[in-house]
């Protein structure tokens, strides 16, 4: 793995590598409540083509970003890592990148959803400066959404 790899709007090729590491970041929440989260239901061929999926580049794919502007927001609809890139600082760049992104496009807030059942996740977003808007259940996922303000 490259020591500062870059973060660049998918391509392609890229889609295969994109489909491993959702697999691998989302699939034990499968075994946990029976259902596969949103991201495991995307469509990454039609986000890439929409220009909405971006990848961290570290020498092959090694984690991916989501973003989808909204009328008055920038949504981050899925932020994942490879597991094997996990604690390495990875997702902090993810993330970082995200808002800037959103704040450079003159959005005032980036808003984002998670499972109940993605505690690690909420515990990362609140310490981040997220608060939370409001709960629903869609699709059978029980769903927390989270905005920040920029």
């Amino acid at each position: 793995m490259q020591p500062n790899p870059a973060i660049r709007p998918a391509v392609p090729g890229d889609l295969p590598q994109v489909s491993r590491i959702v697999a691998a970041a989302y699939g034990r929440y499968v075994a946990i409540n029976g259902l596969e989260p949103g991201p495991m239901r995307d469509d990454y061929a039609a986000r890439q083509a929409a220009a909405q999926l971006w990848v961290l580049d570290a020498g092959g794919v090694a984690g991916l970003l989501v973003l989808i502007p909204g009328d008055d927001h920038l949504m981050l609809d899925n932020v994942a890592l490879d597991p094997a890139a996990q604690g390495k600082g990875h997702g902090r760049r993810l993330l970082d990148f995200a808002e800037s992104h959103a704040r450079q496009a003159g959005f005032a807030a980036i808003r984002l959803y998670t499972q109940d059942i993605m505690v690690e996740n909420i515990a990362i977003y609140l310490a981040r400066g997220y608060v939370e808007t409001h709960r629903a259940t869609e699709h059978g996922l029980n769903r927390i959404y989270m905005e920040k303000r920029l």
